[in-house]
């Protein structure tokens, strides 16, 4: 914020200053001023530039501040005060000019007849501007001497000079003689001084190597820049001169005195004296001391030195102590400080053994009667750090350390100085720190070991590391399992430990539970078997699902088996399965199951559907396509838009796939007059007709208009080859097939011939008129590559041997003839060219294709010329300039003809994509041309998609927007304009009534605009407003008659839902008592969701709220209706009949008599058809139930239920009373013990009662609290006196009785 703030005020401060002095120079005093300063003003500001960089002012040099008026207000006498009355310093331009001149005898370049832009010092000075950026101007002199003036920012201008020196200037070289060591002044840092010598003085400057002896160093450029840069070294040198450098080989152990304590008095020596004294570290063993600077300075740093050294060696002697080596880092100190802490306070230094050394000597030195202080300090030091080893199992370790360190976290926070290290492998514990914090975090971690010694244990299980992934489980699941159950660690050894050692840590008891568990486990797996089972690797994602549903599914069938399937990588059919023997045969068995559905429903058909019709089986929406899927419960993949494929591929089960086959060729033959028949070929020779890679079949059927050919699959030994297409081209291909087969059966010969692909349009000719001469002539059948072929120059020819020699050498006559590349040229009027090269030259590319690549060009645009030019083969050649000359007659013959259609029915006409109108262009060989859209008028927009305001009709009036222009010759413009018309909308009337509109409009008008998708027309119903009856259909002619028939259609099925309506809208009322509604309802509305069912109506019970409780509506046909109320009725009847009867049972026996879950009074109910209702909890006639039903069924299941309660209780008390027996005798036989206490005899029997009152709860059904409440109140009557035990028989007799205690 501070330096925000200090910017912001200096660009204040600049701002201000720049308004100040712009309110000056507009003053009459500036011009005096200048006149009187121009004497200061550097040569820059007068028009010289010094050869050196110039002078850059500070800022409070270039703006001063203001002087203080102290006189009075008013008095301008006096001169200017303070800075402002000194001398105006300029502020230095950011762009500077320098002007230098080169002698004629220097020159470089002295040729003056190439001066100017085409000799070569301009080229090198454009070079150079351009490489620095800087401006130069080349003049001559009269002398011949050469002026450059070079201008742009000094950096610039400095790189522009010495480039333009060594390149235009011819160059000398002189040495100069330094001594070695100034070398590296003249460098400089990191070179800068060297680059600076050498950017001023335009000069080269070479510096031997610091291995190479030779004191000369090396300068080329300007015999000018030489001496400059001759004259600088020098200069260097002689400042060196006056500095020396000493060294002072002084005994090592004397340097601490010299450097003093933290060094201070070296520093103070150097600060006096103004040398630079280097000691060397304590770790480098050198005695020599470096000192450096001016020889007076040296001199007398080197005499107070040698005193320093001379009173330490005098005065000073040693002693020697023995500190163990673990505690010499102690007495170091950080960084030393320990020792410089000594030196400071008793002068004494402590010479320390080096680190590497297994000494232990520790030597003082110092004057004898300060060595004492030294001595208990050292020993100070030693001692004030405290290292303990603690033993402790390695395994405890990680207990000691605690969950994310707690436990030692908790120790080092109340004792930050102590240090504690953990060796893996080894069982100690290492304590680093002050003696009393040591002790402390002893103390605390042995009480922490001795805790986990008492309540942990480990033990190490030995089992085979091939079961090891199974102990642990998928994503560790067994593994954390037996770890949160047991409440103990397992740690199981790393895959390339090779180690089967495993070792569980925790509670005693836990570690042997899970030792066990684990023992278990390792025992099971080598009773375990593996089973390889063979799945095709298309099927593993089928079996796996998505998202691991299904295979999961089948891990939860069966739990005890692993089933491992192969990385999709490895291309591996094999699937493993682990586990128990039984269990790994039984999920076998399922999984072929699987599979083999899997298989079957993975039969796959491939049909060949004319691309044209792909649209039509998809249908709008997808409908149709989908409607074939769902019903045939097949796959249906149909090729991509832009794909070139015809195959429709079904995937599903075989008569699946055969239904859906059937069903699209239906389709198929609907749409067009396709006609599939069959001819028998021998099988033997199916592949050879098949040809290479398809290639003889492929040229049949693009031969003969793109039928499809079906052969059967290899192996069949079926003769029957299947045609299918437009009956004309079925029976052509069909002659070929045969006259094929016959072929080769008589003589099969095949010769293959090289072309280059370009040629191929060219010899197969305009609709294969070419090739099909050479056919006819020669017999031979020629088979040219497909595009997706890797072979695109190979042409091969089958037939008889004679016929293929024939073919092969007539082909070969005109591939030579168009290898033999001619130029030719025709005419063609200019007003021509551009329907040529229009459209990015597609006629140009169009005739390259057709004619073996023959290249046409066009003069350029503005040449005025009408002369051509045609290369390539010469018959292709001639072929082009015979259809350009075509081409030529048709744009001769071209008249416009205009055809009217409004502008509203344009996207209509062009269909989607423009596909309708490039349909036209294409049969008639015209061009079509659509007016712009005049988006101001809305008179003649679209009709609305759905029910909108306007009508589809309009008075229509001829606008330039609803003229189409229609190009080409007379007679195909007419029929064109025709097949244009055959596409504009028509408006047909169809009477339907006003209220059956809404429901052919449907919701939110999704019925109409599935209509209007359907029958690809716009469908206009008119407002409600207007109740009018006539709905407009506007569209083609075919589609707007379709549409009619569906709309008639749906107005059929409408009326017929509304007479369906008016029939199912019948009412009865009938009334009946509300008690009874529950009962006719039934539990979860099951007998009124029946009935509904039954009868087909709708039955509706009256609410809460209502005055008439006791009517109930019943809507339908009148029929069901009747049969519904008798229904309700007979229900009614029945119910009346019903008597409600109460049985007082004893609670204790109601659970069992309800059984769980209800189970066992349903199927009371059910027997006897009653119904049974227990008292709810609380009541205050607990015992009573309620059984509703026939009277005889009432009495029936009455008698039962007292009969299971007489059951209950007999088997209650018999089992009461013989664990009581039981209970006599322990008692008793305790209590005549002389050797037990009464304590004991009491507490004993508590435990038993108490066991018995429990047992006696469960088989007499009595509640838990209740048992407890009364075991509770006859243990505390035993806790009062021994002779209570005497009476507990009757005491429990009560209990049974439900008398209170």
């Amino acid at each position: 914020m501070d330096c925000v703030l200090s910017v912001g005020l200096v660009f204040s401060a600049f701002e201000v200053a720049l308004i100040s002095l712009s309110a000056f120079v507009s003053t009459p005093l500036f011009p005096c001023l200048c006149r009187s300063l121009r004497p200061s003003i550097p040569p820059l500001l007068q028009g010289g530039v010094p050869e050196d960089e110039a002078y850059i002012p500070t800022y409070l040099e270039a703006f001063p501040p203001l002087p203080e008026n102290k006189g009075a207000p008013g008095d301008k006498s006096g001169e200017p005060a303070g800075a402002w009355g000194s001398k105006i310093r300029p502020i230095k331009a950011s762009v500077i000019t320098q002007v230098f001149n080169v002698p004629l005898e220097e020159r470089r370049y002295k040729d003056n007849s190439q001066f100017g832009d085409g000799g070569e010092e301009a080229k090198v000075c454009l070079d150079i501007m351009q490489r620095t950026g800087a401006h130069i101007e080349l003049s001559l002199a009269k002398d011949q001497g050469l002026s450059i003036m070079v201008t742009g920012k000094l950096d610039s201008v400095m790189k522009a000079r010495k480039e333009i020196v060594s390149r235009l200037q011819t160059q000398a070289s002189a040495t100069v003689a330094v001594p070695k060591e100034h070398h590296r002044f003249v460098i400089g840092k990191n070179g800068e001084k060297l680059q600076e010598l050498e950017l001023k003085t335009a000069t080269k400057i070479a510096i031997p190597r610091p291995d190479d002896p030779s004191l000369n160093i090396r300068i080329t450029g300007t015999k000018e820049g030489i001496e400059k840069a001759r004259h600088e070294i020098l200069l260097i040198s002689a400042e060196q001169d006056k500095r020396a450098v000493e060294r002072l080989s002084l005994e090592k152990v004397f340097h601490p005195f010299i450097a003093g304590a933290y060094n201070r008095l070296v520093q103070e020596l150097c600060q006096e004296t103004g040398a630079r004294v280097s000691i060397p570290p304590p770790s480098l063993h050198k005695d020599e001391i470096v000192i450096t600077g001016e020889k007076e300075a040296v001199a007398l740093a080197i005499s107070r030195i040698r005193a320093i050294y001379d009173e330490k060696k005098r005065k000073t002697t040693t002693i020697s102590v023995e500190v163990k080596k673990s505690q010499h880092k102690y007495i170091v100190g950080p960084k030393g400080n320990s020792l410089h802490e000594i030196m400071e306070t008793t002068g004494v230094s402590v010479e320390m053994p080096p680190l590497d050394s297994c000494s232990e000597t520790i030597i003082l030195r110092g004057e004898p009667d300060k060595l004492g202080p030294a001595l208990t300090q050292v020993y100070a030091k030693a001692k004030s750090v405290m290292v303990v080893e603690v033993t402790a199992p390695a395994w405890l370790h990680r207990f000691i350390i605690g969950k994310k360190g707690q436990n030692i976290g908790r120790i080092t926070q109340q004792l930050p100085k102590v240090h504690i290290e953990f060796t893996d492998g080894e069982e100690r514990i290492s304590l680093e720190g002050p003696t009393e914090e040591v002790e402390q975090a002893q103390v605390q971690i042995q009480d922490i070991i001795r805790d986990l010694l008492v309540r942990m244990d480990y033990t190490d299980v030995n089992i085979d590391q091939r079961f090891h992934r199974h102990l642990i489980g998928k994503n560790g699941a067994n593994i954390n399992r037996i770890k949160e159950q047991y409440k103990v660690s397992v740690w199981i050894p790393q895959e390339p430990d090779r180690s089967g050692l495993v070792r569980i840590e925790g509670d005693p008891k836990g570690v042997q539970l899970a030792r066990r568990e684990l023992m278990e486990m390792a025992q099971r797996m080598e009773n375990e078997r593996t089973k390889d089972l063979i799945v095709e690797q298309k099927f593993h994602r089928a079996i796996i699902g998505q998202k691991g549903e299904k295979i999961k599914e089948v891990r939860d069938k069966f739990p005890e088996v692993m089933i491992n399937f192969p990385d999709p990588a490895q291309k591996s059919d094999i699937v493993q399965l682990r586990g128990p023997k039984n269990e790994v045969e039984k999920c076998a068995k399922f999984l072929a199951k699987l599979i083999a559905d899997l298989m079957e429903n993975s039969f796959s058909l491939s049909i060949p559907i004319f691309k044209q019709f792909h649209k039509n089986i998809i249908g709008k929406g997808g409908a149709n396509i989908k409607k074939i899927r769902e019903e045939t419960t097949t796959k249906i993949d149909l090729p991509t838009e832009n794909s070139n494929s015809e195959m429709i591929v079904i995937t599903g089960r075989k008569n699946h796939c055969e239904a859906a086959r059937d069903r699209i060729l239906a389709i198929q033959r609907e749409l067009a007059n396709i006609k599939e028949s069959d001819v028998t070929i021998p099988a033997k020779l199916h592949n050879s007709l098949i040809g290479s890679k398809g290639c003889l079949v492929r040229a049949v059927m693009e031969d003969c208009g793109g039928v499809h050919i079906h052969f059967p699959s290899e192996g069949s030994g079926s003769d029957r080859v299947t045609v299918r297409g437009p009956a004309g081209e079925v029976e052509r291909a069909k002659r070929q097939l045969l006259q094929l087969a016959e072929e080769k059966q008589v003589n099969n010969f095949t010769a293959e011939l090289q072309a280059k692909p370009e040629y191929h349009k060219f010899l197969i000719g305009k609709g294969g008129v070419n090739v099909r001469g050479v056919r006819d002539r020669t017999g031979a059948r020629i088979i040219f590559p497909s595009p997706d072929e890797p072979e695109q120059e190979l042409i091969t020819i089958i037939g008889r041997e004679e016929a293929v020699r024939l073919a092969q050498k007539e082909l070969e006559t005109l591939v030579k003839n168009l290898d033999d590349v001619v130029e030719d040229s025709m005419v063609v009027e200019t007003r021509h060219h551009r329907y040529f090269v229009c459209r990015r030259g597609q006629v140009l590319r169009e005739l390259a294709e057709e004619y073996g690549g023959v290249a046409v060009s066009f003069p350029r645009t503005g040449t005025h010329s009408d002369r051509i030019t045609l290369k390539g083969a010469k018959d292709c050649v001639e072929a082009a300039k015979r259809r350009i000359q075509e081409i030529i007659e048709d744009l001769e013959a071209q008249v416009s003809v205009e055809v009217a259609v409004p502008q509203r029915y344009h996207r209509a006409v062009m269909g989607p994509k423009g596909v309708r109108i490039q349909q036209i262009t294409r049969d008639y060989e015209v061009q079509v041309k659509f007016p712009e859209r005049d988006d101001n008028n809305t008179a003649g927009q679209e009709p609305p998609q759905e029910n909108g305001d306007a009508s589809p009709e309009a008075e229509f009036v001829l606008r330039k927007c609803d003229v189409i222009t229609i190009s080409g010759r007379t007679e195909k413009c007419e029929l064109a304009k025709i097949a244009l018309l055959a596409l504009v909308p028509v408006t047909e009337d169809v009477e339907v009534s006003f209220e059956l509109h809404r429901y052919i409009i449907g919701q939110k008008g999704s019925g109409i605009r599935k209509m209007m998708e359907e029958y690809e027309v716009n469908i206009w119903v008119p407002q409600p407003e207007q109740q009018s009856d006539v709905i407009k259909v506007t569209g083609q002619v075919a589609n707007v008659e379709r549409a009619k028939s569906g709309l008639l259609e749906r107005v059929k099925e409408l009326q017929a839902e509304q007479e369906d309506r008016a029939l199912r809208s019948f009412k009865v009322s009938i009334s009946v008592d509300p008690k009874f509604h529950p009962k006719i309802i039934g539990r979860k509305g099951a007998v009124i969701s029946q009935i509904r069912k039954d009868h087909d109506v709708n039955v509706q019970f009256p609410d809460k709220g209502d005055e008439l409780q006791d009517v109930i509506v019943i809507s339908g046909y009148e029929r069901n209706t009747e049969e519904a109320r008798s229904a309700i009725e007979q229900l009614v009847s029945t119910l009346q009949e019903m008597v409600s009867h109460d049985v007082h049972l004893d609670p204790r026996t109601h659970a069992r008599i309800i059984g769980a879950r209800g189970k066992a009074v349903r199927k009371t109910m059910e027997e006897f058809k009653v119904d049974i209702r227990f008292p709810q909890p609380g009541s205050e006639d607990p015992g009573r139930v309620t059984v509703t039903g026939l009277p005889e069924s009432v009495d029936n299941a009455v008698d039962h239920l007292l009969n299971l309660e007489e059951e209950y209780v007999s088997d209650g008390r018999e089992t009461i009373i013989s664990i009581w027996s039981k209970r006599d005798k322990l008692c008793l036989g305790l209590c005549r013990h002389a050797t037990l206490s009464l304590s004991v005899c009491l507490s004993v029997c508590l435990s038993v009662c108490l066991s018995v009152c429990l047992s006696v709860s469960v088989s007499v059904s009595v509640s838990v609290s209740v048992s407890l409440s009364l075991s509770l109140s006859l243990c505390l009557s035993l806790s009062l006196s021994s002779a209570t035990i005497l009476l507990s028989p009757f005491l429990f007799d009560c209990c049974l009785s439900n008398i209170p205690c």
